[in-house]
């Protein structure tokens, strides 16, 4: 994998974070490149240090857990999931909470339920914690799963601990909020929002049930040290788990366009009002940017002195074709559907 040169140049928060260099290639993979000409994408935001640290937290707090909840995107189903979770945090019963399925095309959900069952997951429940679907099933399933488990030191004590793990901005402190409402009809009690980081304090206990009494462990998000693949991160960034300017909107938007393409998604041309699908992103972002009115003025260099030119706010555009994607505007998304097909990710080493 190549990391480009200057990276000691980055700001000590990014050392040591994988550093990868998109580009869209005609055979429709994305690959890592050279610096020259590409712009740096973000894939990991976090010291390799900080990650572990994070983790060593939750593993410290295991004798206080009876079960592991871990929440991840319904349109990320096979990819992005933390690999360290399972090694860090043992044998604790585990159940797979895929939120978000309101924004997930999920007309081959039995082949995805079978992929995780074949990757050792069983217990599955796809969500929508915004609209409480599928919640109440969560809490009769993680009695059974404890009830099934050996409690060890545990076993005397009638309330059960439950820590909600995952990585960032996939709707921890959502099914938390949404638990609360379900069964004691009470309002938030873990912030939420649109970003990643917003819950950042480790190990928060929360009480979600009174009969059988439960409490969980709310957890901030943690990103596995190393993606998997280039695919992968960009996935993770269209899901919201990065930041979206340390990967670039562009650069986003731009798989994004490709991915709904590949898959014949064209909702983004009625949408926007393109008349047909297009494969040129700077085309695209352009129309955007013409429909919303997102025009900026630019000094242009000339023999004549500078000359201020009107023209598309790019960036602008790129920012809303994203939002209008996260909202699900565009329609219903699996971005795991080259996965799921048996196509595999482009790997990072060339």
């Amino acid at each position: 994998m190549e990391t480009g040169p200057g990276l000691d140049m980055l700001p000590p928060l990014w050392q040591g974070c994988v550093l990868l260099l998109p580009c869209r290639h005609g055979c429709g993979t994305w690959r890592g490149h050279s610096a020259d000409g590409y712009q740096l994408l973000l894939l990991s935001v976090l010291h390799s240090h900080v990650v572990f640290s994070g983790l060593k937290k939750m593993q410290s707090s295991l004798k206080l857990v009876d079960c592991i909840i871990e929440v991840h995107d319904a349109r990320i189903p096979l990819s992005g999931r933390n690999p360290l979770f399972q090694d860090t945090l043992g044998l604790k019963p585990h159940l797979l909470v895929l939120n978000k399925m309101d924004l997930a095309d999920l007309t081959e959900q039995q082949k995805i339920l079978q992929h995780l069952e074949g990757e050792g997951l069983k217990n599955v429940i796809f969500t929508n914690c915004v609209k409480d679907e599928n919640v109440k099933q969560v809490i009769p399933v993680v009695t059974e799963l404890i009830g099934n488990s050996c409690r060890y030191h545990r076993g005397e004590n009638l309330e059960y601990c439950i820590m909600v793990i995952g990585v960032p901005n996939v709707g921890k402190s959502s099914l938390i909020n949404s638990l609360r409402r379900q069964h004691l009809r009470k309002g938030k009690a873990a912030r939420v929002g649109g970003e990643p980081g917003i819950t950042r304090a480790v190990m928060s206990r929360i009480q979600v049930s009174e009969r059988p009494l439960i409490f969980l462990l709310d957890t901030p998000g943690v990103l596995a040290p190393r993606i998997e693949s280039v695919e992968t991160g960009l996935k993770l960034a269209l899901c919201g788990t990065v930041l979206d300017h340390l990967v670039g909107e562009e650069t986003m938007a731009d798989y994004l366009l490709y991915t709904l393409n590949r898959h014949r998604l064209f909702g983004y041309v009625q949408h926007y009002g393109l008349g047909a699908p297009c494969d040129d992103i700077e085309r695209v972002l352009k129309s955007v940017a013409v429909k919303l009115g997102k025009m900026q003025k630019v000094k242009v260099l000339t023999g004549t002195g500078d000359v201020n030119v009107i023209r598309p706010n790019y960036p602008e555009a790129a920012r809303d074709f994203l939002r209008t994607f996260r909202r699900g505007q565009l329609g219903p998304v699996m971005l795991d559907l080259d996965v799921l097909r048996g196509h595999p990710l482009a790997e990072t080493d060339p």
